[in-house]
Parts: C-alpha cells; structure tokens; sequence
C-alpha cells in the first residue's frame, strides 16, 4: 500500500496534479476499504456492512429498518435483507411495540453484542470513518468535487450511492 510520503510523488511539472495522480489515489482509499472490510469478515464472520449495521443499533438501540438503512445511506430493501441475515444469525432481534404492531425495532442479541466487542475496528470501515473524521466545510468541498467528477460519467446509476460497495455485502 502507498505511504502519504509515496502519494505526493507523480507530480506533473506544473501542478503536481495528473489525472493519474488522482485515479492511484481511489485506487488507494477503494483498496484499502477492500482489504478492511475482507478482514472484518475473517476476523468476526459477518460482512462489513452486516458490521456497520451492528455499530449502528449499538449506538442508538431500537431503531427501525429504514432509520437504519438512512444512517447507512442504503436502499430499505438493501438493510431489510442484511437485518434478515443478521436475525438469522443471532445477531440482531427484532421486537414489536405494543402500540403498533406494524413499528419493528432493532436491536443486538448479547451474541451480536459480543461479536461486536470483539471485532476489529472501526466497526463502520475505515472509509465511512474517515469521511466522519472531517469538518463540514471539507466534506462541502469534497462532495462538490466528486459531484463534479461524477457529471463526467456517461450512464451512471445515482442508484449504486445507496448501495454497499460490493465488497461490504
């Protein structure tokens, strides 16, 4: 993996900036969110995302399948599918409220607990914890290049920024 010292090397002669440049450095950040996310699963059995998810219900216990899917930015169908698997697992429960028979609330097993307390951090994935690390005015920035970026891009799906990357499923 490249170090910050090697990344600043391929400078074009007058901006330090090459289009190159810029693809090695996805490449890095897609990559090491591969590799943390391959890891999680060897080391705790369950999936990036199955992982995130965990952290989430851990944070704020009780929460319905689309506040989850909204905290992970997922499609609903997407994280009603992952709590599914999770339930199967032992995971998660999920519970009724007496109120509303139609309300589900989420929330971990002390098996899920346990798993969650013993897997490697962080839990969200070193790419999500990242972007959580930096102020409002860089994510603006970032945000606003990428869109930039992305209107470059002919046939895109916007429908693939509510799904996990592939290698967090």
């Amino acid at each position: 993996m490249a170090t910050q010292s090697s990344l600043k090397k391929n400078p074009s002669p007058k901006s330090g900036v090459t289009p190159l440049s810029v693809l090695q450095r996805f490449r890095v950040l897609i990559r090491t969110a591969q590799r943390h996310s391959q890891w999680i699963e060897r080391q705790s059995g369950v999936t990036g995302a199955q992982l995130w998810a965990m952290q989430e219900l851990v944070e704020v216990p009780g929460l319905r399948v689309g506040e989850l899917a909204n905290r992970m930015a997922l499609h609903q169908s997407t994280a009603s599918n992952m709590v599914d698997r999770l339930e199967t697992a032992g995971f998660i429960r999920k519970e009724r409220t007496s109120a509303d028979q139609r309300v589900v609330r989420l929330y971990l097993t002390d098996k899920g607990s346990e798993l969650l307390a013993r897997a490697p951090s962080p839990a969200r994935g070193v790419l999500p914890e990242a972007l959580r690390k930096l102020d409002e005015e860089s994510l603006q920035r970032l945000q606003n290049e990428l869109d930039g970026l992305l209107l470059q891009i002919k046939n895109m799906d916007e429908g693939f920024g509510m799904q996990p990357l592939p290698f967090t499923e």
